[in-house]
């Protein structure tokens, strides 16, 4: 028997508690939070989510782990000047400062924007972050090699173009300076040279970097999106997957955590001190402080657009057939990400990353469907008999569950709904809620048909 089309949107929805974490800060190192239903509720913002899931898949996908197990993945960085300077240096034998002027100049010149040279630090970095390919830098390597006489002839005039553009500009500067200080002599003034004109980087290398820096066939950049406005002619794509931002559906909570830090030591030494005057000097933290932290139940919600994810790969160059099985090993990828993977910070302090969902709600329709106003009401954890909701999981599971039916109801298009739980008390509650079991699932590989 045939089955039917598959609907162009996978929504997923989930719901999951977190005890005394801090997955995301503000500047500040405050918590981030947003004001919904006329309270405040904490946020973990679809940035970190995201970057979380991206990372996730692709380190399994680096691991010959995941459904993605052998496929290209890319890496956001602004350091592609020194991967392909360092594979110029390790892979070519090239000395290490003619390698990464080389990367850095070409790069340069087919359009990125880098650092303040007069800063170490960022002198060889791109001024943005370039989701690229994880083998870009060892294409560009790979080119600059193949025609090393031309590009370091180009390369030597480039900077001495440049070097002469800069010393131009800065007599401009002082001339003007001067006739801002003397404005009677403004008219004898000598007006600087015109800078030079920089020599057009050769297209052959200016193509070869732009086809390194091109999505390709990355997944991950096919699923996530990249967007790089530095070169106009660099392919730029639109990502198949909606992130909302998480938040909690009650009001926020929120502790200040007092902390003291020993000094070792200085405790050893308190332990063998020789009188009461000795440990005395020694005693007291070696450090105190206070980090804030939250708890509360999450509502998260992100959307795979099947359609986009398919357009992506086919512009990357696939044909049908293997657009087909990379666009499905990805949705499977990508629903395992949405359920696993969990920002890092904190992790050490908080064991934050081993959280596990609550419940999670998959289904298939024509347009993304997001539940957020079920939860615009702040749940009441009050107990039942006072009044309220009880505690917040399982009134948000109970909500999240009423909401689906209830539009079910009115949406034709919603179908192949399922839900996995990993808390045995929510399995419970779906058997009192009616949810039928053939829904029901205990895998995470069996939330998409």
């Amino acid at each position: 028997m045939t089955e039917p089309p598959r609907s162009q949107f996978l929504s997923l929805h989930l719901i999951e508690t977190l005890a005394a974490v801090l997955p995301v800060r503000d500047e500040n190192a405050q918590p981030k939070s947003l004001v919904f239903g006329g309270v405040e509720r904490h946020m973990i913002t679809s940035q970190a989510r995201r970057r979380a899931e991206r990372v996730h898949a692709r380190n399994r996908a680096n691991a010959g782990l995941g459904q993605l197990k052998g496929r290209s993945m890319g890496v956001r960085t602004r350091e592609w000047a020194l991967l392909a300077g360092r594979e110029l240096e390790s892979a070519h034998g090239w000395d290490r400062d003619r390698a990464v002027v080389t990367a850095r100049t070409v790069m340069e010149a087919s359009g990125l924007k880098f650092g303040d040279p007069k800063k170490k630090t960022v002198a060889d970095l791109t001024k943005v972050l370039i989701f690229a390919p994880a083998d870009a830098g060892v294409r560009i390597a790979g080119h600059i090699v193949d025609r090393a006489a031309e590009v370091e002839e180009w390369r030597d005039t480039y900077l001495e173009a440049q070097a002469r553009a800069e010393a131009a500009k800065k007599t401009r500067r002082g001339t003007r300076t001067k006739a801002a200080a003397a404005p009677d002599a403004a008219e004898t003034a000598v007006e600087a040279a015109p800078a030079a004109d920089l020599p057009p980087l050769p297209k052959a290398t200016r193509d070869a970097v732009l086809l390194a820096l091109a999505p390709r066939d990355a997944v991950d950049i096919a699923l996530y999106g990249r967007f790089l406005a530095e070169i106009p002619d660099s392919p730029n794509v639109d990502g198949a997957v909606q992130t909302g931002h998480a938040f909690t559906v009650h009001e926020a909570e929120q502790i200040e955590d007092f902390y003291a830090a020993a000094d070792d030591a200085k405790l050893d030494r308190r332990r063998n001190a020789l009188d009461f005057l000795d440990a005395a000097d020694d005693a007291g933290a070696g450090m105190t402080g206070y980090q804030s932290l939250i708890s509360g139940t999450f509502y998260r919600h992100a959307v795979l657009d099947r359609t986009q994810l398919r357009i992506n790969l086919r512009v990357a160059g696939m044909d049908e057939v293997e657009a087909e099985k990379a666009a499905s090993e990805a949705e499977k990828e990508f629903v395992n990400s949405f359920v696993e993977a969990f920002p890092e910070a904190k992790k050490n302090s908080t064991a934050s990353t081993g959280s596990l969902p609550a419940l999670v709600l998959a289904f298939e329709g024509e347009r993304p469907y997001n539940y957020a106003s079920a939860f615009q009401k702040p749940v009441d954890e009050r107990a039942l008999s006072a009044g309220g909701e009880g505690p917040a999981g399982p009134a948000a599971v109970r909500r999240l569950l009423r909401h689906h039916t209830f539009v079910s109801r009115r949406r034709s298009d919603l179908r192949t709904t399922r839900v996995l739980a990993y808390d045995p008390e929510i399995d419970l509650l779906l058997g009192e809620s009616g949810v039928p079991e053939s829904l029901v699932v205990e895998r995470i590989e069996d939330l998409t048909p």
